[in-house]
């Protein structure tokens, strides 16, 4: 399955957004450099679907706000 969304890194409070059924806005407050933003939306990501971190995988944009996700639910 296939997810988009759009990231905010260094917000001041994290928010999740759900725009339409695989269509995000995620806010969080890790900055968007070693890669730490990326890691923190994989988890929200993870914890929504409860599935684990690793079945989460950025398919592009993983330098861009805008990121296509891919989830393996079994």
């Amino acid at each position: 399955m296939y997810i988009k969304v759009k990231v905010e890194a260094g917000a001041k409070k994290e928010k999740i957004e759900k725009k339409s059924e695989n269509n995000f806005l995620i806010k969080v407050k890790e900055p968007a450099e070693r890669n730490l933003a990326n890691t923190r939306v994989r988890e929200i990501i993870a914890d929504i679907y409860e599935i684990n971190f690793k079945s989460v995988r950025i398919i592009s944009g993983h330098t861009s706000p805008s990121k296509i996700l891919s989830i393996n639910i079994l």
